[in-house]
């Protein structure tokens, strides 16, 4: 499983917004300085946090946008969910069942799903909120190219 560029700059804007928040919107042009992102490429994943209910947007002066819950309410799983879609190690078990040809019933698809089973275990078990206490910050140091 490789989580593209829009899962992780979606965990550290979300980070991000669980650092300034404290309920206050926050503006879209400050979080994408703040995390070295174009405006654009922000509002791309704004929209896929926002669908996903993990965000939420105001319009006008005092607008901008805020999470939805405490940080200890957001695991990575969600986040990451909500910008890649599923995390499945292989296609033929992901949930748009794109296949392997096999039909699914080979003698490798119970390791496979054994490896998705932990993938979403550590990911639904981290919480934004451990990434704040364990000094983790959200800088706009690159994890990898934007727009990958």
């Amino acid at each position: 499983m490789m989580v593209s560029s829009k899962g992780r700059y979606a965990l550290r804007v979300m980070l991000d917004m669980a650092e300034q928040g404290d309920g206050a919107w926050l503006r879209l042009s400050d979080i994408a300085q703040r995390q070295q992102l174009s405006k654009k490429y922000l509002e791309s994943i704004m929209a896929a946090l926002s669908r996903a209910g993990l965000v939420e947007s105001s319009v006008g002066k005092a607008g901008g946008y805020r999470l939805t819950r405490p940080p200890e309410e957001y695991p990575v799983g969600e986040i990451l969910r909500a910008a890649e879609g599923d995390l499945c190690a292989v296609s033929c078990i992901s949930e748009e069942k794109a296949g392997c040809g096999s039909v699914c019933d080979c003698g490798t698809r119970s390791f496979w799903q054994g490896l998705e089973a932990q993938i979403n275990t550590y990911v639904d078990h981290y919480t934004l909120a451990q990434f704040m206490h364990s000094g983790e910050k959200s800088t706009g140091r690159s994890c990898g190219a934007e727009g990958e």
